[in-house]
C-alpha cells in the first residue's frame, strides 16, 4: 500500500471516530459536571456522598476562584509530598518484588513534581527504578488526579462564560471528585480490560529472566558518578562494549496505569520504551486505542464547552480550529520522515540516486507500527500534554522533530490536555476578539461577555509564563557546564535537545528527546521548577479570567457584535495562535531544528 494512502486512511479513521464521539460524551460531561440528574451520578451518588462526608465537604458550598486556586494548590502539593515519601522509602514498602533501592532526592523531587503537574516527565527507566506499589499507589492515583484538575479547571473558566452577575466559579472539590470519578475511572477500567485482552501485561511477578538463542553484543554509554556521558577529545560520547545472553522481562501492573495515562493525557509509561514496548503497547489496534484515548476527551470538552454555554456552535468552532492547526503538522512530521534522510536517499539502495530515503526514515521507530503509526502517534501525543511516546522523538527527522516541539510551544491546544487545551484554546480566543475589538475600534465581547483590561492582563501572564520558562531555562542550560554535560549531540541537535526538555517540562507534556542525560542534580531541580511554574501560575491565572468573566453581566447581541461560531473567527483564532506561537519560539527554533535541516541538506 502507498505508504500516504496508508497514512491519509489511518488519520481519516482516526479524526473520524473522534469528531463521532465529540457528541456523546461531551453531552455526557456537561451532565456530570453540573450535576444534572442521570444514571451514573444516581449509581454513584452514594460513594460520591460518603467520600465528601468523611472529608468535611459541603458539596453546596461553591467558592470564588481565590479559594479554588487555593483548593487546587493545597491538594496538588499535598500529593507531590506523598509521591515523594514513597520514593524515598520505596525499599522498605511492600509490593517490591525486585527489592528496588529508595529512588534519590533530586529524581523524587522531579518525579512528585511531574506527576502531580499531569507532566510525567521521567527522567529515570521505571521498570528498573519503581516498585509496583510507588507506581501504583503514587504515580497511577496521580495520574487520575492531575487529569481531574485539569478537567476542573477547564469547566470553571466555562463556567465563567455560561454564568452571570455571579461570584463564584463551582467548588473544586466536587469538581475534581465527578471529573475522577464518573468520566475518568469507568473509562480507564474498561480500556484497561480491553489492553488487557490484546497482551499488555497486568500482575505482580518478579521479573522473569530468559535465556537468548545467540549473543547479543552490544554498546553501551559510558557515564561517570554523576550520571553524565562521558565524552572524548574531540567531544563525542564514549561507548563500553558489552555482550549478554540474558535477557530480562520486565513483569507489573502495567494495563491498569496504561489506561489512565493515555486518557489522562499523562504519558508516564510503565516500562521506558513507554508505548513502544509490547508490554504496553502490543498490537495495531491497542495502537489505535490508545491515541483514541489521548484525543478523546480533549474534543469531547469543546461540545461541553458548547452545550454549557447554550450554543453548540461555539464548541465546533474550537474544535475546527483544532483540526485545522493539528492536520498539516501531522502531515508534515509524516512526510519529513517519509522522505527520510537526504544524505542517503541521494544513493539510494543500488547507488543510484533517489528522491527520498528508501523506505523512509525507520530508525528509533518499531516496524511494527510503522512511520505512519509512528508519526501520527507523535503528533497526537504532542498536540495533547501527553508524555506516552512509540518513537524515539530524537530519532526523527529535524522538520519530523519540529512538529512535535512546534505543537507544545502553541500551548498544546490541538486539542490540548483534558481541560488544559479547553481553557488553554479559551484564553487564546479572548485574545483574537480582542485583536479584532482594536481594528474595528470597538470593546471586544466573547459569548456576551466584554472583554476589559483585567481579562487581558491575565491572558497575557497566561500566555507569557511558559515561553519566559522555556527560554530562560535553556539559556541557563546552554550558558553553563551542568547544562551542556548532559549533551551527547554537540551542535544545532543537542541545543534542540535542551530546547525540547524545557519546552516539554513548562508545557507539562513529559515526551522528550532522549539524547539528553537529564537525571542529574541540575536537569532534575531545573525541569521539577520549569514544570510546576509551567502548571500553576497559568492555572491562576485562567481562574483569574474565569471568576472576573462570572462576575459580569451579559451583554445584549447587536450588529456590531463579531460572530465567533463561523469561518472568520475560526480564522482569527488559529491567526492569534500561531502569531503568538512564531514570534515567541521562532529564534530558539531557527537554532535547533531548523538550522539543522538545512546543515543536513548541505551534507554537514
Amino acid at each position: 500500500m502507498d505508504p500516504y494512502a496508508l497514512f491519509w486512511s489511518l488519520l481519516i479513521v482516526f479524526l473520524g471516530i473522534i469528531v463521532l464521539c465529540t457528541k456523546p460524551i461531551g453531552s455526557y460531561i456537561a451532565d456530570v459536571m453540573e450535576g444534572r440528574p442521570n444514571l451514573v451520578l444516581r449509581l454513584g451518588g452514594g460513594a460520591e456522598g460518603l467520600l465528601y462526608r468523611i472529608c468535611g465537604v459541603n458539596p453546596r458550598a461553591e467558592m470564588a476562584w481565590p479559594q479554588y486556586a487555593i483548593a487546587l494548590l493545597l491538594f496538588n502539593v499535598l500529593g507531590a509530598a506523598a509521591i515523594y515519601v514513597l520514593q524515598r522509602l520505596q525499599f522498605w514498602l511492600p509490593f517490591n518484588p525486585q527489592h528496588l533501592a529508595a529512588v534519590s532526592p533530586d529524581s523524587s523531587f522531579n518525579t512528585a513534581v511531574s506527576f502531580i503537574t499531569n507532566t510525567n516527565w521521567q527522567g529515570y527507566s521505571g521498570e528498573s527504578t519503581m516498585g509496583y506499589l510507588v507506581q501504583m499507589a503514587g504515580l497511577a492515583v496521580q495520574n487520575f488526579l492531575s487529569a481531574a484538575t485539569g478537567i476542573a479547571v477547564g469547566i470553571a473558566m466555562i463556567r465563567g462564560f455560561a454564568r452571570h452577575s455571579a461570584q463564584t466559579i463551582g467548588n473544586f472539590w466536587v469538581d475534581i471528585t465527578r471529573a475522577a470519578l464518573y468520566i475518568l475511572l469507568p473509562i480507564a477500567v474498561v480500556l484497561a480490560l480491553v489492553l488487557v485482552s490484546q497482551g499488555v501485561i497486568q500482575n505482580f511477578d518478579a521479573n522473569k529472566d530468559a535465556t537468548t538463542v545467540e549473543k547479543l553484543t552490544y554498546q553501551n554509554p559510558k557515564t561517570d558518578a554523576a550520571g553524565n556521558p562521558v565524552k572524548d577529545v574531540a567531544g563525542n560520547a564514549v561507548t563500553e562494549t558489552a555482550t549478554t545472553q540474558t535477557q530480562t522481562l520486565p513483569m507489573g501492573p502495567v494495563a491498569s496505569q496504561e489506561s489512565i495515562k493515555e486518557l489522562g493525557t499523562n504519558g508516564g509509561g510503565f516500562f521506558n520504551a513507554n508505548s513502544a514496548h509490547p508490554y504496553e503497547n502490543p498490537t495495531p489496534l491497542t495502537n489505535l486505542l490508545e491515541m483514541l484515548a489521548i484525543f478523546i476527551i480533549p474534543f469531547a470538552l469543546t461540545y461541553t464547552f458548547g452545550k454549557m454555554v447554550g450554543d453548540t456552535r461555539q464548541g465546533w468552532a474550537v474544535m475546527a480550529a483544532m483540526l485545522v492547526l493539528f492536520v498539516p503538522l501531522a502531515l508534515v512530521a509524516f512526510h519529513s520522515e517519509q522522505h527520510g534522510n537526504p544524505l542517503i536517499a541521494k544513493q539510494g539502495i543500488d547507488q543510484v540516486a533517489s528522491a527520498t530515503q528508501p523506505g523512509g526514515n525507520m530508525e528509533g521507530k518499531e516496524t511494527r507500527n510503522g512511520i505512519a503509526a509512528s508519526t501520527l502517534f507523535a503528533a497526537v501525543a504532542t498536540g495533547t500534554s501527553t508524555g506516552a511516546v512509540n518513537t524515539m522523538h530524537d530519532s526523527m527527522m529535524p522538520l519530523g522533530g519540529f512538529v512535535p516541539l512546534f505543537l507544545m510551544q502553541l500551548g498544546e491546544l490541538a486539542p490540548g490536555g483534558v481541560g488544559t487545551g479547553t481553557y488553554t484554546i479559551l484564553i487564546f480566543a479572548i485574545l483574537g476578539v480582542f485583536i479584532a475589538g482594536l481594528m474595528i475600534g470597538r470593546t471586544p465581547e466573547y459569548l456576551g461577555k466584554k472583554i476589559e483590561a483585567f481579562q487581558m492582563k491575565m491572558a497575557s501572564v497566561f500566555i507569557l509564563t511558559t515561553p519566559f520558562v522555556v527560554l530562560i531555562g535553556t539559556a541557563v542550560a546552554v550558558m553553563t557546564s551542568a547544562g551542556k554535560a548532559g549533551v551527547a549531540n554537540p551542535g544545532a541537535h543537542g541545543f534542540s535537545e535542551i530546547l525540547y526538555a524545557f519546552t516539554s517540562a513548562a508545557n507539562n507534556n513529559g515526551s522528550c528527546f532522549c539524547g539528553l542525560s537529564a537525571n542529574t542534580v541540575f536537569y532534575n531541580v531545573a525541569l521539577g521548577l520549569a514544570m510546576f511554574v509551567g502548571r500553576f501560575w497559568p492555572i491562576v491565572a485562567a481562574l483569574a479570567i474565569a471568576g472576573s468573566l462570572a462576575a459580569k453581566k451579559r451583554v445584549p447581541v447587536t450588529q456590531g457584535t463579531m460572530p465567533t461560531h463561523g469561518p472568520l473567527f475560526v480564522a482569527l483564532l488559529i491567526g492569534s495562535i500561531l502569531l503568538i506561537g512564531v514570534l515567541t519560539y521562532v529564534p530558539a527554533l531557527a537554532l535547533g531544528p531548523v538550522v539543522e535541516h538545512f546543515m543536513l541538506g548541505a551534507a554537514q
